[in-house]
C-alpha cells in the first residue's frame, strides 16, 4: 500500500472515530432505547386489542415497516419545516430511528409474548395476581429471552444505519469520511476505513449478542 495512503488512514482514524464515539454510538443506545419503550406499547395494545390504539399502532408499524428508512428521515429532517416543524439533525434522527426500530421490535415482540404458553397466564390468576402483575413477572421476562436474538440483530442494524443520518448533515462517522475523502480525493481508502470501523462495531455487539444469549440459556436451565 503507499505510504501516502497509509498516512492518510492513520491520521484520519481518530477523526472518524471520534463521531463514532460522540454521535454514532449515543445515537444507536438513545434510538434503540425510546425504540424499545414504544415497541412494548405497541405489541401490549394489540395483544389487548384496545380500541383506537390498537388499529393506530397496526399503521404505525406498517408505514414504518413499509417505506424506505432515508426517506423517514429526509420527510422528518426536510419536510416538515414545510408544515413549520424545525428540527436540527440530531433530533430528527432520533426521531426517525427510534420510530423506525419501534415498529420493527414491535413485531418481534408481540411474537415473543405471543409464544409464551397461555398456561402461564392461568397460573398467574390462579395465585391471585392481576394483569399487570401477570405481564409483569411471568410473561414478559420470558417473552424478552425469546426476543432476545431478534432484537440484538435489529439493534445491530440499526448501529449500521445511523450511516444514512450522513444525509441530513449529521456529523456521525460516514459524513465525517466523506469530508476528508473530499479534501484529499481518496475516497475507496477512506470509505473502506470507515465500513473497517463500522464492522468492528457490529463485532462486538455480536460477541455481546452472544454472551447474552449464554447466560440467558444458563439463567433458563437452572429455573427448570
Amino acid at each position: 500500500m503507499d505510504g501516502k495512503i497509509v498516512s492518510l488512514l492513520i491520521d484520519s482514524f481518530w477523526k472518524i472515530l471520534l463521531p463514532g464515539l460522540k454521535i454514532t454510538i449515543p445515537l444507536t443506545v438513545i434510538t434503540f432505547a425510546i425504540g424499545m419503550i414504544l415497541a412494548l406499547f405497541c405489541a401490549m395494545v394489540q395483544i389487548t386489542n384496545v380500541k383506537v390504539l390498537s388499529p393506530l399502532s397496526k399503521f404505525y408499524i406498517w408505514i414504518f415497516r413499509g417505506t424506505p428508512l432515508l426517506i423517514q428521515l429526509f420527510i422528518i429532517f426536510y419536510g416538515l419545516p414545510k408544515l413549520g416543524i424545525l428540527l436540527d439533525a440530531f433530533p430528527a434522527a432520533v426521531i426517525t430511528f427510534s420510530l423506525n426500530i419501534g415498529a420493527y421490535n414491535a413485531e418481534v415482540m408481540r411474537a415473543a409474548i405471543l409464544a409464551v404458553p397461555v398456561g402461564q397466564m392461568e397460573a398467574g390468576y390462579s395465585v391471585g395476581m392481576n394483569y399487570f402483575q401477570i405481564m409483569g413477572r411471568i410473561v414478559l421476562p420470558q417473552a424478552f429471552r425469546i426476543a432476545f436474538p431478534s432484537l440484538s440483530n435489529n439493534l445491530i442494524s440499526l448501529n449500521k444505519d445511523t450511516s444514512l443520518a450522513a444525509s441530513i448533515t449529521l456529523g456521525e462517522m460516514f459524513l465525517a469520511a466523506q469530508r476528508i475523502a473530499a479534501r484529499t480525493f481518496e475516497p475507496l481508502a477512506l470509505y473502506c476505513e470507515v465500513a473497517f470501523i463500522y464492522l468492528i462495531m457490529s463485532t462486538i455487539l455480536a460477541k455481546l449478542q452472544t454472551w447474552g444469549e449464554k447466560k440467558l440459556s444458563v439463567h433458563e436451565r437452572r429455573e427448570n
